[in-house]
């Protein structure tokens, strides 16, 4: 073999790698990070400010999932859309109407995998009147606070929620976030129970009543990368102000190793977080590839952690 014929499989890597890459480089910021360990992997700008559209509704579905844990709450239970549902605006994709009825959980996969702003902004209506409101807002305002709340718990110091749904077409403020606070989110969300379900559904099919009649509305998940490069997750957003924005979660089965007697099983999951891209598709994908590079390599070094370098 030729001295060349033995270096042109890396030059075509290389040459693969940099075209993978190229549209990673366009978004605005980006952030790959270690599930498990909050090790982070790849960054740019994560701490930079920027408008997260729909990405919000991973927080709106949280704090609903964290108040059924402990409420004991049956997600089967049936609430009503408000009014104030249908003045929301934005995409509603499941087509709800004021005055349907509709299970818990069947908001939570609109929101969740349609990115319906009527689900969320109802899961607000009714969760917010069960919660804590030492301030005596109005449910939705009451729900928000809560967002909040979960924000600071998790450190996510430099974010700002102004309501269920993301939408910032709005006068004075705008609500606000960062890749990384958006990572720290996203690895506590799939810690609750039923979250990491909901993402990776393709389809589903709701059952709303409406004027005392059962209805079956398919929904489909924005997230077009599913089932790609091990993608299983997790939410897309978009906005005039916010471009185009995802998080994506990729997982591959998880390593084993032994010693001695003892087998020590290591889970393999990477969370990406993209804000401000111009192609969510191509970007979110560069940036899974590009992610699970950087953890083989990390792997290999023996997944040195180290509190600067972790979320």
């Amino acid at each position: 073999m030729t001295g060349f014929s033995r270096i042109l499989p890396r030059l075509l890597g290389g040459l693969f790698l940099f075209a993978a890459l190229a549209p990673l480089a366009r978004a605005g910021s980006y952030l790959i990070v270690d599930d498990q360990t909050g090790h982070v992997l790849g960054a740019k700008d994560m701490d930079e400010k920027r408008q997260i559209a729909s990405l919000t509704k991973i927080a709106t579905a949280v704090v609903v999932l964290d108040w059924a844990k402990l409420a004991n709450a049956d997600l089967g239970e049936m609430v009503e859309v408000p009014a104030s549902a249908a003045q929301v605006g934005g995409t509603n994709p499941a087509g709800l109407m004021a005055g349907d009825i509709v299970p818990i959980r069947d908001l939570l996969y609109a929101a969740l995998m349609a990115s319906d702003n009527a689900a969320a902004h109802t899961l607000a209506f009714h969760i917010g009147r069960r919660l804590p409101n030492r301030e005596g807002l109005d449910s939705v305002g009451n729900f928000v606070t809560h967002m909040n709340a979960l924000a600071r718990v998790l450190g996510m110091r430099r974010t700002r929620f102004l309501n269920p749904s993301g939408l910032d077409n709005l006068e004075g403020a705008l609500p606000f976030s960062t890749a990384a606070d958006l990572a720290r989110l996203t690895r506590y969300a799939y810690s609750k129970s039923g979250f990491a379900f909901y993402v990776s559904q393709m389809t589903r099919e709701i059952h709303p009543i409406r004027a005392g009649q059962p209805l079956s509305i398919w929904l489909r998940n924005t997230n077009p990368l599913l089932d790609q490069e091990g993608i299983d997750g997790v939410k897309t957003g978009r906005t005039a102000k916010a471009g185009d924005c995802i998080i994506l979660s990729s997982d591959r089965s998880p390593e084993s190793r032994r010693e001695g007697e003892k087998v020590f099983v290591t889970p393999r999951r990477i969370i990406v977080v993209l804000l401000g891209t111009t192609d969510r598709s191509a970007e979110g994908l560069a940036a899974v590839r590009r992610g699970w590079a950087l953890y083989d390599q990390w792997a290999a070094n023996g997944r040195p952690t180290k509190r600067s370098n972790s979320l």
